[in-house]
């Protein structure tokens, strides 16, 4: 596949990701599974940045690595969002979001637009 082919992969799977959060704000929905989804979010859009660079991402789930490959401050909201990668998956916690799941939701979308436009999209 060509590295745009391989950016729309990930970024329908980031839309997937999306609605999946949009349709759970429910308060009750528990923050660690929500925060993993966002993480997965986040860390595809910071993969699609690679992709268009015709690099291969590595198999990592670092958002700072990620965002380091992609040379970019990634907004801290979203940096703050790595627990929910490895560790409330597998530990008891609690793991609270750390921020409301709308401004978190926010600034995913502003990293997909940035995303978008290196793909040449509006």
């Amino acid at each position: 596949m060509t590295p745009q082919e391989d950016a729309r992969v990930l970024l329908a799977l980031v839309e997937r990701h999306l609605r999946a959060l949009r349709l759970n704000l429910d308060p009750t929905y528990p923050d660690e599974e929500w925060g993993f989804t966002a993480q997965q979010a986040v860390e595809k859009l910071l993969k699609v940045r690679i992709v268009l660079r015709d690099q291969r991402p590595p198999f990592s789930h670092g958002l700072n690595l990620l965002a380091e490959l992609v040379g970019i401050d990634l907004e801290p909201v979203l940096l703050a969002l790595q627990p929910y990668a490895v560790e409330a998956r597998y530990e008891v916690g609690p793991f609270p979001l750390p921020a409301s799941r709308t401004e978190i939701l926010a600034a995913i979308d502003r990293l997909r637009h940035a995303a978008v436009r290196g793909m040449g999209q509006p």
